[in-house]
Parts: C-alpha cells; sequence; structure tokens
C-alpha cells in the first residue's frame, strides 16, 4: 500500500482484490459514522448493517492499512495475561466477564468467514504457545491449569509431543489452543468490508477525519472532501490513531513488529514441519511467532523495526533463527518482508472508552487484535442498537490514562529488539 512493499509484504500479493471504495466527496449522513477501517470497524459496521443500521465507515488510507493488515494471522482466545492476573487486575465481575467475552472471540471469526464464505486462508486448527526452557514449560504449565479451570480446550504437550506436532526440537512444551487459528489477516478485513457493503455499509476510503464538531445533536466528521453527520460516532483506530483523539495513542506504548515469508518450501520439507498448520508463538520476552500460508511460505516474524539498521539485522537474525529451528529448510530464502505497529497498555488489557457524549471506543489489543476485534465490535454493534446494556458491558468505561516517556520507551523497544537479535541464535 502506498507503494510501500514493507507496509503489508505478502499479505497484500496474496489477498483477495478489496471491494470497491471511494473518496468521501460530499456531505452524508447516517446512525453511526465509524472512523477506522481495521478488524473492531468493519465487524461494528457489519453488524450493524445486518439489522438495518445506516453504518459509514471513513478510512484514512484503504481497508485494512493499519494493524488488520500487517499482523502474522494468529486468531487466538483471551489476551496475553493470564486469566487469574485479569481478574486480580480488573475485579470478579468484569475479569471473568471478559475472560468469557474474549475466550469466544475466535468462534466469532469463523462464523463469519463460514457465513459470507471469505476467502481468507482460516484454519481452524489451533495455536501452539511454544515453552522455551524450563521456564517456558512451567509458564505454559501455569496458563494451562488456570485455562483448564474454566473449561478451555488447551492441552499442555511435553517435549516429545511438542517434537512431533511441530517437527522441532527446539522447544520443551507446547500449550495447544484448539479454540485458535490463523487466516490472511488482511484477506479477512477485506472479506468483513465486503461483507459490511453487501449489507449496505457505506465504506469511503482515503478519507482521513480532519475534524470533529458538534452538529446539534450529534456530530459533524470532516474530511477532505466532506463530511458525515451521526448521532453516534466510533473510534477504531487503535495503535494507528494520528489526528484525533489522541487520548487513544497517549495511553499506550507503541511496539514494532515485523514479519518474513520464505519463497514455497519443498514439499518434503512442508510435510515434517507443523504438518496440522497450527500458528506458533514462543514464550521469550522478545517473542517469535510463525506460521505456514496457502503456498507453503513460512511466515517468520518477532518484535523489531525494519528500517535504518534494523532491516539488516533482523534479516539475519530471521534466517539464524529459522535454521536453528527448522535446520530441514537449509537454506533459507525470504521473498517478502513487512513490518507494523502494535499498541501495548500499562496493564496489558483492552479499553472502552466514552470519549464524549455519543463516541466511543474499543481499543488497546496488545498484539491481539483479530478476535477481539471482531467480537467488540460486533458488542459494540449491539450495544449501540439498544440490545445490550452497559451492565452487560465487557469492559466498564474508563477515560484515557497518558503513559509518561511512552515515545522515549517506544524507541527504546525497537533499538533493544535489535541488541538481542545481533546475539540471539547465533549458530
Amino acid at each position: 500500500m502506498l507503494n510501500d512493499p514493507r507496509s503489508h509484504g505478502l499479505w497484500e500479493r496474496t489477498a483477495p482484490a478489496a471491494p470497491a471504495t471511494r473518496m468521501l466527496d460530499q456531505d452524508v449522513s447516517a446512525d453511526v459514522v465509524i472512523v477506522g477501517a481495521g478488524y473492531t470497524g468493519l465487524s461494528t459496521a457489519l453488524h450493524l448493517a445486518e439489522k438495518g443500521v445506516d453504518a459509514v465507515v471513513l478510512e484514512a488510507v484503504e481497508i485494512g492499512f493499519g494493524g488488520a493488515g500487517r499482523n502474522v494471522g494468529l486468531v487466538n482466545a483471551g489476551m496475553w495475561v493470564m486469566p487469574e492476573e485479569l481478574v486480580r487486575t480488573l475485579g470478579p465481575e468484569h475479569g471473568n466477564r471478559l475472560i468469557d467475552f474474549l475466550g469466544e472471540g475466535p468462534s466469532h471469526v469463523w462464523d463469519i468467514v463460514h457465513r459470507y464464505d471469505i476467502d481468507c486462508e482460516a484454519n481452524h486448527v489451533g495455536t501452539l504457545h511454544a515453552g522455551v526452557g524450563k521456564a517456558g514449560l512451567a509458564e505454559l504449565a501455569e496458563r494451562e491449569r488456570q485455562w483448564r479451570s474454566r473449561g478451555a480446550p488447551v492441552e499442555l504437550l511435553d517435549r516429545e509431543a511438542t517434537a512431533a506436532i511441530m517437527g522441532t526440537t527446539a522447544y520443551a512444551g507446547a500449550l495447544l489452543d484448539r479454540r485458535a487459528g490463523t487466516i490472511q489477516p488482511l484477506a479477512y478485513a477485506r472479506g468483513l468490508a465486503r461483507a459490511a457493503i453487501g449489507n449496505g455499509a457505506r465504506i469511503f476510503t482515503s478519507s482521513p477525519v480532519t475534524n470533529l464538531q458538534r452538529d446539534g445533536a450529534g456530530w459533524r466528521l470532516v474530511t477532505p472532501q466532506g463530511s458525515a453527520r451521526a448521532p453516534r460516532v466510533v473510534f477504531a483506530t487503535d495503535a494507528y490513531t494520528r489526528h484525533l483523539m489522541q487520548d487513544i495513542c497517549r495511553q499506550q506504548v507503541f511496539l514494532p513488529y515485523f514479519n518474513f515469508a520464505t519463497r514455497p518450501l519443498p514439499d518434503e520439507v512442508v510435510r515434517s514441519i507443523l504438518p496440522a498448520r497450527q500458528g506458533v508463538w514462543d514464550t521469550k520476552e522478545v517473542l517469535s511467532s510463525f506460521r505456514f500460508d496457502r503456498q507453503n511460505r513460512l511466515v517468520f516474524g518477532s518484535v523489531g523495526a525494519l528500517r535504518n539498521t534494523g532491516t539488516a539485522v533482523h534479516r539475519a537474525w530471521a534466517r539464524r533463527a529459522l535454521r536453528r529451528i527448522y535446520p530441514q529448510i537449509a537454506s533459507v530464502e525470504f521473498e517478502a518482508e513487512w513490518y507494523g505497529t502494535i499498541g501495548m497498555t500499562r496493564d496489558n488489557l483492552p479499553r472502552f472508552h466514552r470519549l464524549d457524549e455519543g463516541v466511543f471506543s474499543f481499543c488497546g489489543y496488545n498484539g491481539r487484535g483479530i478476535a477481539p476485534g471482531t467480537a467488540f465490535g460486533r458488542f459494540m454493534a449491539a450495544w449501540l442498537r439498544g440490545e445490550q446494556t452497559d451492565a452487560d458491558l465487557p469492559l466498564q468505561p474508563t477515560a484515557p490514562r497518558p503513559i509518561r516517556f511512552a515515545g522515549m520507551r517506544s524507541a527504546w523497544y525497537e533499538a533493544g529488539a535489535q541488541v538481542v537479535h545481533l546475539a540471539d541464535a547465533r549458530i
């Protein structure tokens, strides 16, 4: 996108075309205006339109331009935070409610993909959280205990079972979550948009909102060549918030995350790696993630930005790390590389905000945007329709709280990832 091959990489090359959209060049009115065409915004628009509510989406660039089009494509349940820690943070009522809500998140993704026949390489085969060493295995054992106490279909695999399911002896164990799976993330975003438009939603791209003005009992959102009016507004821009509602950004530290895609691997190699096609991420602090795409490319990623000195450092690290995990690949050749931004809140939990009268936002996904974004969009639509009340909210409304020195911390994480990758996985 924007003639930048490092923005969306493989996903832009292999996703079905986006539905036809145009710039907003007139004044329009709607029941709800949504800012941002990522998972939350598109899910909100789809679920409103399915019930006959007039929804307009304003996207500054293109459908899926932000995190929705750049991530690795793991459809996971829950958040990074373990269930018991989440309950301690939010309290029993909202903590348990959010755990149940997010635990069902992947099922909403699979349901939409099935109902609208979205071509997004959806694999509902589970994901694997891979344990690095004794400490990683101990962490996974605790995660299994906490999730299984809630009836979640998770299973801790020992070293031998992990080697069999992953095709590598690099890990001490793995936690298999059968609720989860993988998708082609940009293809899913475009499929959501197509479904929303098919139900009557209007999506305008290349239409950044430059001003938000009160308009009687509602709001007027101004774009360079038009405007949209509505009594209610949903900001679904999260880490890619730019001009308006900067409080959404100020409460997050930004973590860059990159992905490399190999050339399609030979059949004999593919048969020895992840035979059931689960997606994987590990327990390292500077974590790694990997999964196959439909054409047998192995997509491999970690924390870091592909710019300045980071490009060469992370590319060399990725080759070393892949050879260590899967020596059967032999010569590692990449045909695509890209990166994006993850927004991290102070407690690694999402947020619900009433930013003003009639102006709302779900945000702060901490690298777990696909299933939560879909689920929060579904809830937002039901809540705006009056089918859910404040008492049903999965998150209590809070005011954004800025993180001090967030910019410096973001720069530190980017530099720190380079330091780690300079030394890691050398063979």
